[in-house]
Parts: structure tokens; C-alpha cells; sequence
């Protein structure tokens, strides 16, 4: 039996689909991070993922938006994110798998996959030419790199007379896929830490909030029940809900704030200039419309801002101009009517949330907050425009989509404690949560077990009429399973209704029930 060459040895039944697999997979993620590293030093918001994302938000129906936030809460557009990773990591494989055979399909995969991300940077709203750069560079890339693999791997030598395929190197292969796998998770980890977002971190830990002319007044005191919301939301416990797959940097340094339309003077603010106002300070609940009966997506905070309406009283609003419209840095839209926002309440350009300035996740350096509205229709974060316009003329982000125009915040209150999840002891048990009507106040709440009969709770302090109140009703539990329910009554004398209504198109009702097991 005589000796084979080494390339004889490796030559016969070389592989073809997982060394294939690998070169797509490989090729892609280089692509991917070398575009994501480009868009850190440029603009994070023009990284392909992120942008296909963001449309993905735009273009989905709204029964799959909501489902979305239900089921995964906080984590959605993380969700959404790992998703569009494993999309575009099945497609990279096989592409890579095809290109074994055809050559041609590497390439132009690579460029039919570039131009989808282009197409998805340059469609957003604030998109200028340069953001194409960062998939182009991906692109680029990703070509040298499949190159150098399918060399490595010999995959692009002759076969041999008989048709079998060139000699495929395993061991070269291997370690060339791993070198680029390895700078393809530096390139996307140094994207993101060089990006702006710590340019922005470190403009906002310079921002000093000044003295508020007009301080909040004291809240009283809460319950301290434990299992209770606290009065005051931690911001690191804050809800979040946006459309922003990326959270938007923003320095403080170059912040502009434009207010335009119908009015009779155009105003354009700086950061500087709106710090220099006379402040308030005033605590606030706000509340998601999407939020079920009994759901997490509220929370209260004190808030440290500009007054709204001398803002625009000084540029003159112009009879007719029913609806603001508020623009984010990204391009989203939010409508909401003038005359709230011109009746006295408290509605402010916050610059600070919980003595801090305003963390990047809810909106630094300058967001919305008006009381008594949802905050689809009230709370822009990373705000940069105002316009004055007409409810005729123009549909913001979410009323397009279907959601109700006009959105004050219904009566709600929800039980904290005890939960559906955990079993009690008999014996005296206290029953706690709390109640929201922003801009009306809570005059009562009212607890019953088993369908029995409606007994009323005590009520943390009143704060004001923007916050939520906490409740609290000592009980006597028996063992078994029982019903409990609450409901509230606001400072109009209206009680929160029985029926459920789901949260589409202008908040949910309901009576909060929990089934608890008591041992």
C-alpha cells in the first residue's frame, strides 16, 4: 500500500456545509462589528442592526408591539435585537454553505445584506448620507475577510481531474475563523464603548442642576409596608418604554431646543439658557397607556424642569394651534393638546428626576412631563423640537398607529401585596398597593375578599393631585383561596369601573384582582 500525500489524504469527502457554515458565519459577524465600531465613532444610531431594527418597530402592526411589551416587558427590544441576530446568522450560514460550490454567492450576498442595512440607516428620520458609511465599511471588510478565509481553507483551488474537491486544510481553516471571530466581538465591543454613549455619560456628570425657584412641597408620609411600591420610583427602577432600540446620546453641550409653527416668535434655546429659567420642582406620576390592569408600567418621581407654558406663552401661541407636537432626537413624535398644557397645571421641560440629572434612559438632558396624560401623548424624552400645529394637520408616532387622539389618564389602582405567587400565613395580613388619577387625585380606595363587601383603606398622605396615593387594609386571613379586589375613586367622585377594557386605544379599566393562597 503506498504512502498519500497530505492533499490526497484531505482531498477525498472534503466537507463542504460546516466549513461553509462557518466561513457565512464568521464573514457576517466581521461585517456586523467592523460597521458597529464605525457607527461608535460616528453615529451609534446608524449601526445596521439598530437601524433594521428601529424600521422593524415602525413597520409592525401594533397587536405585535403590545404583545411584545406584555410578554417581554423591558427586555422587548432586547428580544427584538437577539432576534434580528439569529435572522441574519442563519442567512450568513447559508450563504456561506452555497458559496462552497459558487464563489459568486459570497460577495454578493455580503452586498444584497450591506444594502438592506444602508437602506435601514439612511431611513431614518434624521438620517444624512454619512450614516451608509458604517455598513460600507462592514461591507468592505467582510469581503477581505471572506478572501483570506476561503484561502486559508483552500477552498478555491482546482479540483482535481477526477472532480474531486481541492484539499481543505481543517486545521488552518479553524484557527483563521477563529482570529476573526474573536476581532469581530472587539470591533463590535469597541464600537459600542467609543460610541457616543459614554461622551454622553460623561456630559451629564458634568451638568449642575440649579436651585428650583419654586420647590415641591413635602409628600407627606408613606406607608412602609413591605412588598409596597415606595412613594418615589427609584430611576434605576423606573419604567422604560420607547421606541429607541439604542438609547440616543445627547450632550448637554450641543443640545438645541426649537420652537417653531404656530407662533408668532420662532425660539431656539440651548442647554445653557434653559437651566437659566426660573425652575420648578414637582412630583409627578406617570403612567404607560399600554399598562394592563395591575401592571408595573407606572411610577413617581420628583421632577426638576422648566414651566411649558412660559415657554410658549413667550413665543406666542397662535389661536387655532390645538395640538404640540414634541420631537425626539430620533425623529419620534408625540402630540399633545395646547390648551392642557396651557391651563396652569404643572407640565415642564425636565432637566432632573430624583435629584439627579435626568438619566440617558429617561431622556437627558431635557425631556417632557405633563401631568394627567398618558405618556404617549405628553412624555418625549431626548427632546429637540417643539412645533405648534393643528390635530387636523398632523397625526403623531402612535395616533397613527391607531391609538386615541385625545389620552387623560384613567382612575387605576393596583394590589402590591399580597401576590398570586407567593402563600400567606393566617392570621392579620396587610393588603397594599396603590392608586393613580394624576391631575384629579385619589379621595378613596376600597378593598373586598371573597366578593364580600367593599371595606375602605387607609390612604398614605395626599402629596398632590399628580401622584399616585399608597393604601394599605389589614385583613384577617383564613386558610384557602381567596379573591381580592380593588378599586379607586378620584377627586371627581368617579370610581374606577368594573369592566375590562384592554389597554388599546386609550388605557385599560378594570378591577385589580388577585387570588391569593393562604396557608
Amino acid at each position: 500500500m503506498g504512502t498519500r500525500s497530505a492533499s490526497e489524504r484531505r482531498a477525498p469527502g472534503a466537507p463542504r456545509a460546516w466549513p461553509g457554515a462557518v466561513l457565512g458565519l464568521v464573514v457576517g459577524a466581521v461585517a456586523v462589528g467592523v460597521a458597529h465600531l464605525v457607527a461608535g465613532l460616528a453615529n451609534p444610531d446608524a449601526s445596521p442592526v439598530l437601524a433594521i431594527g428601529e424600521a422593524t418597530i415602525d413597520a409592525s402592526p401594533q397587536s405585535l408591539k403590545s404583545w411584545a411589551i406584555r410578554t417581554f416587558g423591558a427586555s422587548d427590544k432586547a428580544v427584538l435585537l437577539v432576534g434580528i441576530g439569529v435572522v441574519l446568522a442563519a442567512i450568513a450560514a447559508a450563504l456561506g454553505i452555497a458559496s462552497v460550490r459558487r464563489r459568486w454567492v459570497g460577495p454578493a450576498g455580503l452586498v444584497a445584506l450591506g444594502a438592506v442595512g444602508v437602506v435601514g440607516a439612511l431611513s431614518r428620520p434624521d438620517a444624512v448620507p454619512g450614516d451608509a458609511i458604517p455598513t460600507i465599511a462592514g461591507v468592505a471588510v467582510g469581503a477581505l475577510v471572506l478572501r483570506a478565509l476561503r484561502r486559508r481553507a483552500s477552498l478555491d483551488e482546482p479540483p482535481s481531474a477526477g472532480g474531486v474537491p481541492g484539499a481543505f486544510d481543517r486545521r488552518r481553516f479553524l484557527l483563521a475563523a477563529g482570529a476573526g471571530a474573536v476581532a469581530a466581538v472587539a470591533a463590535g465591543g469597541v464600537g459600542t464603548v467609543v460610541g457616543r454613549r459614554g461622551r454622553a455619560r460623561a456630559s451629564r456628570a458634568e451638568v449642575a442642576i440649579p436651585r428650583p425657584a419654586s420647590q415641591a412641597s413635602s409628600p407627606g408620609q408613606a406607608l412602609d409596608v413591605a412588598g409596597l411600591d415606595p412613594f418615589f420610583t427609584p430611576n434605576d427602577r423606573f419604567y422604560r418604554v420607547d421606541t429607541a432600540l439604542l438609547v440616543p446620546a445627547v450632550e448637554a453641550e450641543g443640545w438645541r431646543l426649537r420652537v417653531h409653527g404656530m407662533v408668532e416668535r420662532e425660539l431656539t434655546l440651548d442647554f445653557r439658557q434653559l437651566l437659566a429659567r426660573p425652575l420648578i420642582e414637582r412630583d409627578v406620576t406617570l403612567a404607560y397607556v399600554s399598562n394592563p390592569v395591575g401592571g408595573p408600567y407606572v411610577g413617581n418621581a420628583r421632577w426638576i424642569g422648566a414651566p411649558l407654558r412660559d415657554l410658549l406663552e413667550e413665543a406666542g401661541v397662535r389661536p387655532g394651534a390645538d395640538q404640540l407636537v414634541s420631537r425626539s432626537v430620533d425623529g419620534f413624535t408625540i402630540g399633545t393638546p395646547t390648551e392642557i398644557v396651557m391651563d396652569g397645571r404643572d407640565a415642564m421641560l425636565a432637566v432632573a428626576m430624583n435629584g439627579e440629572a435626568l438619566p440617558l434612559e429617561h431622556g437627558f438632558p431635557v425631556r417632557m412631563v405633563v401631568p394627567g396624560l398618558y405618556g404617549y401623548v405628553s412624555a418625549t424624552k431626548w427632546l429637540v423640537e417643539l412645533e405648534l400645529t393643528t390635530f387636523d394637520a398632523y397625526d403623531a408616532y402612535w395616533v397613527q398607529r391607531g391609538w386615541a387622539e385625545q389620552a387623560p389618564i384613567k382612575t387605576m389602582s393596583r394590589i402590591d401585596t399580597p401576590s398570586a405567587s407567593k402563600p400567606v400565613r393566617s392570621g392579620l395580613v396587610p393588603i397594599a398597593g396603590v392608586a393613580w388619577a394624576q391631575h384629579r387625585g385619589i379621595e378613596r380606595v376600597e378593598v373586598r375578599v371573597d366578593d364580600g363587601d367593599w371595606l375602605e383603606a387607609s390612604l398614605s398622605d395626599a402629596g398632590t393631585i399628580d401622584t399616585w396615593r399608597q393604601w394599605f387594609l389589614a385583613w384577617d386571613a383564613t386558610p384557602g383561596e381567596h379573591p381580592l379586589q380593588v378599586r379607586a375613586t378620584d377627586g371627581d367622585g368617579v370610581t374606577q369601573p368594573e369592566e375590562r377594557a384592554e389597554p388599546f386605544p386609550s388605557g385599560a379599566t378594570g378591577w385589580h384582582t388577585v387570588v391569593v393562597r393562604v396557608a
